[in-house]
């Protein structure tokens, strides 16, 4: 039996990539998102210049997988929706029968994250814990709990500096405001805690920081002239994929549990990815 990894936010940017990188591995592939078709419109999306949707859908990422030659699950999942998270894993388990690793990419990513400190307002607290704690959560203990059942598995909590860290500016003018860095915090504790708890098990557990990724979300978050600005400081999606296959396959990714992992200086230190500069 094939090994299965589920990958949360897979309809473009890091988890697209993520799922490509492990479909080439070998594994059969189970993705989630909000976008099943390309162009749907979704409360809370970020959107381009143009006021347009975002490129990229669950069924382009899984015609991508299936042209590699592994199997796929589209698994429709909205962080907002606890419920669905839920079900995602009913269904995947039901369609593979196991899950190997899971990558919790998904993020909710609505402009209202990073209003300043006096203008936040309490709905966009209660968004920001659904989408980044309680959903995650459920979901995480739901798949940890097969992990250890069936011997181990691997999760990858995607967090950001945001969490890491204090703001260099105000939010208004490029910081991050504090329900985004509250949010990336609490992904940042997530695997610490089953890695002690669950590693017994089997259940081994990281935290990777991608950095700053030229994806499309950041495009249309910061545009084009910000791209060219922070080119010399990113990096393609496909280097935080790479470190996460690293990390669910080889024999010493579990020394890098309980710590969180820089994924652009740990690419190169590993030798994971020629480089990319």
């Amino acid at each position: 039996m094939n090994k299965v990894a589920f990958i949360t936010g897979a309809s473009r940017g890091i988890g697209r990539a993520a799922a490509l990188a492990f479909a080439a591995a070998g594994f059969d592939i189970a993705i989630s998102a909000r976008t099943v078709d390309e162009g749907e419109q979704h409360p809370h999306a970020l959107r381009d210049a143009s006021g347009a949707p975002l490129p990229g859908s669950l069924n382009a990422t899984a015609e991508a997988i299936r042209a590699l030659g592994r199997k796929v699950l589209v698994v429709p999942m909205d962080l907002l929706d606890s419920d669905s998270a839920l079900a995602a894993c009913t269904v995947v388990l039901s369609g593979f029968g196991r899950i190997d690793v899971l990558i919790n990419n998904a993020i909710y990513q609505g402009s209202d994250l990073n209003a300043g400190f006096m203008e936040l307002q309490p709905e966009t607290l209660e968004r920001m814990f659904k989408g980044y704690i309680l959903t995650p959560f459920l979901l995480t203990r739901a798949v940890t709990q097969v992990m250890a059942e069936q011997g181990g598995g691997v999760v990858i909590n995607v967090t950001s500096g945001a969490g890491e860290s204090d703001p260099p500016v105000a939010a208004g003018k490029g910081g991050w405001g504090y329900a985004y860095g509250a949010g990336k915090a609490a992904v940042s504790r997530l695997s610490g805690v089953v890695a002690v708890e669950l590693g017994d098990a089997g259940v081994r557990a990281y935290t990777v920081n991608p950095g700053v990724v030229t994806t499309d979300a950041l495009k249309a978050t910061i545009g084009d002239k910000g791209l060219i600005a922070l080119r010399a400081g990113s990096a393609p999606p496909e280097v935080p994929a790479a470190v996460m296959l690293w990390l669910a396959t080889h024999e010493q990714a579990p020394r890098h549990q309980r710590r969180t992992i820089a994924a652009q200086p740990f690419a190169l230190e590993q030798e994971i990815v020629p480089d990319w500069r």
